[in-house]
């Protein structure tokens, strides 16, 4: 179940459904219009992110899939399963593009010839800046180091990505909650 948050009152404004089992990746494709989620059901699932809608149902993995990524001009979405494979899939079909087996890293490769997928984490698994301001920590939400929104413990994630003024955070229960902030 996927929903879409009004951040200023808390009350869901849109329920999706998907993933059945826990979601453990999500994340905003380069332009914003798409998010992908990552679950333990074997699919990665895109959703349209303006409106919440399904747009593709990635599936090809035997075991969950742990990671997921778009490339950089948002056309590919890779991601990683525990079925020790990792595949890029296109975007716009959902049709698989490419089959990596044994593939026990979790660098999602692009291509062959040594190009890898951006993620949104550094080094030391800190967020990168794509134009967002906005980040968990210490179970708020914050933009800097504004306290946003309190995050009870019946909505904390296990996985999050953030872009301009919205937030997906995606949860063990399979839910997917994207939070929209009118920042100023």
């Amino acid at each position: 179940t996927i929903r879409l948050w009004d951040a200023a009152t808390c009350a869901a404004i849109q329920t999706l459904r998907g993933h059945t089992y826990s979601v453990s990746a999500v994340v905003f494709s380069p332009d914003g219009k798409l998010i992908a989620s990552a679950s333990w059901d074997s699919t990665v699932r895109l959703w349209n992110a303006a409106t919440g809608a399904a747009t593709q149902t990635l599936r090809g993995h035997t075991l969950y899939v742990d990671a997921v990524m778009f490339s950089p001009d948002g056309k590919l979405v890779a991601s990683a399963s525990h079925d020790c494979t990792a595949r890029l899939w296109d975007a716009a079909t959902g049709a698989t593009t490419r089959i990596f087996k044994d593939s026990l890293s979790s660098t999602l490769p692009l291509s062959n010839v040594d190009q890898y997928l951006q993620t949104d984490r550094d080094l030391q698994g800190r967020p990168l800046n794509y134009n967002t301001t906005l980040f968990i920590k210490d179970n708020w939400i914050t933009s800097w180091k504004k306290k946003l929104l309190w995050l009870p413990l019946e909505h904390r994630p296990c996985c999050s990505a953030s872009r301009k003024n919205r937030v997906v955070l995606g949860f063990p229960s399979g839910g997917v909650k994207v939070v929209e902030f009118a920042l100023h």
